[in-house]
């Protein structure tokens, strides 16, 4: 089985850069060193100045091969993803694909999931933070122009759990994802992390299939280095939990793809 698709990358990393031939050319270099065929950029919505959409077009009809998903990753940051929001809004008809995520607490500054934020989840019980983040994506899914929710249980980042299994706190919201017609991520990014755990979890990610949930895969890469990272050790969960297709998009329209 072989993954070709990789729906979730930062050209711009988390700086402003524009987009360019020479920031996002080594980005299709590592893709075909790496058999991937079909990618998504999604730079975060704070970065939503450096994705020149023209410039983009330019890239792809220079690298025909590839199939170049033009995207964004869309945040609650409180102080940014407004502007994001409405940049999304406006340049929707030019966008294949948008990313959902959250990174943020209610009435938080700071994103949970930076390493020097583990403060934040000793000031209540687990469970409630838990339950505040799943609130948020609810919240990101009813504000709505978006296709696909990344990384479900980022929450999870620090090691922090609740007692049991986290299956009863997210099954409303797989549920809400199934009634919303969007997909969600395969994210191999924690395995670069503490939790050392794709998101979300197999058990999460049982559920999503057995919803038929569309399922995309993605590394989470913010150097082109990483596009397509741990793939080889994704594709037996994928293959383990009877995942046959892949979706792809262009434009918002979604196809299923077979894997082969």
């Amino acid at each position: 089985m072989k993954l070709f698709t990789d729906y979730h990358s930062h050209p711009q990393a988390h700086k402003l850069q524009p987009y360019t031939a020479e920031l996002l050319g080594p980005w299709a270099v590592t893709a075909r060193e790496k058999g991937l065929r079909d990618i998504a950029f999604t730079d975060h919505d704070r970065y939503c100045a450096g994705v020149d959409l023209d410039a983009l077009d330019r890239f792809r009809a220079a690298n025909p091969d590839l199939a170049i998903r033009a995207g964004i990753e869309l945040d609650n940051d409180p102080e940014t993803s407004a502007a994001g929001r409405a940049w999304v809004e406006r340049n929707w008809d030019r966008l294949d694909f948008v990313l959902g995520s959250v990174h943020y607490l209610a009435g938080k500054e700071k994103m949970f999931d930076s390493a020097d934020q583990t403060a934040q989840f000793a000031e209540r019980p687990v469970e409630a933070i838990y339950e505040d983040y799943i609130d948020q994506v609810f919240r990101m899914i009813d504000r709505g122009h978006i296709d696909c929710l990344s990384h479900l249980d980022l929450v999870k980042i620090h090691g922090f759990r609740p007692a049991g299994e986290p299956l009863p706190f997210f099954e409303p919201l797989l549920q809400r994802i199934k009634k919303a017609d969007l997909a969600m991520e395969i994210n191999t990014a924690g395995w670069r992390k503490t939790v050392n755990e794709q998101y979300p979890s197999e058990t999460l990610l049982r559920r999503a299939v057995e919803f038929g949930i569309p399922i995309t895969f993605s590394s989470d890469a913010h150097s082109h280095f990483q596009l397509g990272e741990d793939y080889a050790k994704l594709a037996p969960i994928v293959a383990a939990l009877g995942i046959k297709e892949v979706p792809i998009f262009e434009k918002h329209r979604r196809t299923m793809v077979p894997l082969i």
